[in-house]
């Protein structure tokens, strides 16, 4: 079978770094978009072979040179800033970073998603469903992000892309151990999912039969 082709973001640390192994360790062909170009030299250092592309998400997006065919997106870049808004959290960084880029990066790989009658995996989070106090510019993002998913989803249905929109709960990543900073807890990874769980989950999600599409997929720590 000849190999795929994925555009992820989020490959240099957590999920997205985890799924990147999943999908480089069995031969797909991957385009890595990197928000710096010292990022971009250490991913093809990590995983040789791979295409990057430079591009800061917390900036309005440029035109990408993207591939003409692709199998999948896979959104798992952001960024989270906890606190309150009377203090002053950054909420305009984490909606351009989580919504707005994610968007329009969507919109340009379309016609290649098209192509290859591909998936869209949009890696969210629970708070995406439930928004809860110090969490107001993250969750604003991410309920943004699900409800674009679900637009999204009966647009492109007609034309073969399929569109996913995964939640997981707190999970071990460079993220979550800056949130117990923010949080001024102590941070133990054991605590909480692993980042390769949720990309084995991802994975599942993109390679599920044509006929199938993982609308929604919320995981939890045990």
């Amino acid at each position: 079978m000849a190999s795929r082709r994925h555009l992820v973001t989020g490959g240099g640390s957590g999920i997205g770094a985890a799924l990147v192994d999943l999908l480089h360790g069995r031969g797909d062909e991957l385009v890595l978009l990197a928000r710096s170009p010292e990022r971009a030299r250490e991913m093809e250092q990590r995983w040789p072979g791979v295409t990057t592309l430079v591009a800061d998400l917390a900036s309005p997006l440029p035109d990408l040179d993207l591939p003409e065919r692709l199998d999948s997106l896979v959104h798992s870049a952001g960024v989270v800033e906890v606190g309150a808004i009377a203090d002053g959290t950054d909420v305009e960084r984490q909606v351009r970073t989580n919504l707005l880029s994610p968007a329009e990066l969507t919109r340009q790989a379309l016609p290649a998603l098209r192509a290859g009658r591909g998936t869209i995996v949009f890696v969210n989070s629970t708070s995406g469903l439930q928004a809860n106090a110090g969490w107001a510019g993250y969750a604003a993002s991410k309920f943004g992000l699900r409800g674009f998913a679900d637009a999204l989803r009966a647009e492109e249905a007609p034309h073969g892309v399929r569109v996913s929109s995964v939640f997981p709960s707190r999970t071990a990543t460079p993220m979550q151990e800056q949130v117990h900073a923010f949080e001024g807890r102590a941070y133990a990874a054991a605590d909480w999912m692993s980042a390769e769980s949720v990309a084995g989950a991802v994975l599942g999600v993109i390679d599920l039969p044509a006929d199938a599409v993982a609308t929604d997929l919320t995981l939890r720590t045990r």
